[in-house]
């Protein structure tokens, strides 16, 4: 569960897509990271693993599209990372 309504994501400070997602983590700077349900296994199988290494809390959300409007954006997004 997170750890602040979802509707508040938009004002958060955050990395969007699997790439960006992935990097906010190897530096050490997502504190929440958020996945789609319906994402290729191969594009969020490494942020995964990163989170679990890293002790970072996973939050599922059911759809890209419906991911990509808790963030703002008008595509749908794989994963996003919470910052710092």
């Amino acid at each position: 569960m997170p750890d602040r309504p979802l509707r508040l994501l938009k004002s958060e400070k955050k990395a969007i897509g699997a790439k960006q997602t992935r990097k906010a983590i190897e530096a050490g700077l997502a504190k929440e990271v958020y996945i789609a349900k319906d994402a290729e296994h191969h594009v969020v199988e490494r942020i995964i693993e990163l989170c679990r290494e890293k002790a970072i809390n996973i939050v599922y959300i059911d759809t890209m599209d419906e991911l990509g409007e808790l963030c703002g954006i008008d595509v749908g997004a794989a994963s996003i990372a919470v910052l710092e």
